[in-house]
């Protein structure tokens, strides 16, 4: 199963960061070559580094797709782009934010030129706002590399940041 983690906390031409966040899932979901198979719910949460930046709203989606992992990785940024991204200070706020988080298992260390590709994500398993969303989607989901399963993560994880599942 493909996961991507889905993060923003500033508003972008279409709306709050939930709203962006669901006009990036639909965007995702028209490529010819993706299909959104589930999705989480949505999460807020204060952003990590903790900073004085506007509370994250955070979410995942499964996804399927025959695209290799840097060709999906390429499409994100694109869409990130769309919604007006723009990378300039590690753990900024931002108004979109897409990750990929875990590809069928792949585990890759090797970092493409042009194209930073980390697999599955390095902080996955320190983070709340991943793996809450990660648990809905997928609760007996294994980390590829330490096999440890999301429930025994979410345990683990740090809970100095509080976080909340948003009521639809």
């Amino acid at each position: 199963m493909i996961i991507i983690g889905l993060g923003a906390n500033l508003s972008s031409e279409v709306g709050g960061p939930q709203q962006t966040l669901e006009f990036a899932i639909d965007r995702i979901d028209q490529h010819v070559e993706i299909k959104v198979i589930k999705r989480s719910g949505w999460y807020r949460s204060a952003a990590v580094p903790v900073s004085d930046q506007p509370d994250f709203v955070n979410g995942a989606i499964a996804v399927k797709t025959p695209m290799s992992p840097h060709e999906l990785l390429n499409f994100l940024l694109s869409v990130e782009q769309i919604f007006g991204r723009i990378r300039e200070e590690r753990w900024s706020a931002r108004c979109i934010d897409l990750d990929l988080i875990d590809y069928n298992g792949l585990v890759k260390t090797s970092i493409n030129p042009g194209s930073e590709l980390e697999l599955p994500h390095p902080r996955l398993h320190e983070r709340l706002f991943v793996l809450l969303p990660l648990a809905q989607i997928k609760p007996d989901w294994q980390h590829p590399i330490s096999h440890i399963g999301v429930a025994d993560l979410i345990a683990k994880a740090s809970k100095k940041n509080e976080i909340h599942l948003i009521d639809d």
